[in-house]
């Protein structure tokens, strides 16, 4: 268990040392704080190079090459000689992908009416008697001129010889009528609206 006021601290290339806070209190007061190496050493490191993690421990920000000072050198602390590592800060740009808002996709349905002419078809039949009186030798068969359909109608009449007297002929047509009837119809359209939902973004997401 670490003792209390004590944190870890660990870096590239296995480093790991820990921190007395009551002696090197890391509240920006001193720019250097000394950490006691697990192997021996005792390193005076800058504060900027430590950022504490979630679990309260620190990560070194420096590669074990800069730790590689002179020994022999000034300093606190009694655990052996003290390294001054001499470092520059570099920027480092990140970029990750976060989400700023949801898209929503309506679709509504709109209603029209329209008044179709719908042409119709019907067949019409007018019958026309005329008037024939004339006698024939036999039967007449049905006949057409154009259109129309021509059936006989005969009649016996006592003659001093009995014949066909040729009555009345039926004429019948027949012709199309085209009328038009209107016809109420209801046609539909689809019709997509985009809405964006922005998501609010914490305070940590806006200051990276």
């Amino acid at each position: 268990m670490t003792p209390t006021g004590v944190v870890t601290v660990t870096g590239a290339g296995g480093i790991r040392g820990r921190i007395d806070t009551t002696t090197w209190p890391m509240d920006g007061s001193q720019p250097e704080v000394s950490v006691q190496l697990d192997d021996g050493r005792q390193m005076l490191v800058p504060l900027a190079s430590l950022h504490r993690q979630e679990d309260g421990s620190y990560a070194l920000q420096l590669d074990p090459a800069e730790l590689e000072a002179p020994q022999g050198t000034g300093g606190r602390g009694s655990g052996g000689p003290l390294v001054i590592p001499v470092i520059a800060e570099a920027l480092e740009i990140d970029k990750r992908r976060t989400e700023t808002g949801h898209g929503r996709i309506r679709k509504v349905v709109h209603e029209r009416e329209e008044v179709v002419d719908v042409p119709l078809l019907r067949e019409e039949v007018s019958i026309e008697r005329v008037p024939i009186q004339r006698f024939v030798d036999g039967a007449v068969p049905v006949r057409y001129e154009g259109d129309t359909m021509i059936i006989s109608l005969f009649e016996e009449v006592p003659v001093v010889e009995k014949r066909l007297l040729l009555k009345e002929e039926l004429r019948i047509t027949r012709r199309r009528v085209e009328a038009h009837k209107p016809v109420r119809a209801t046609l539909r359209r689809e019709e997509a609206t985009v809405e964006r939902t922005e998501v609010e973004r914490s305070a940590t997401d806006q200051t990276r």
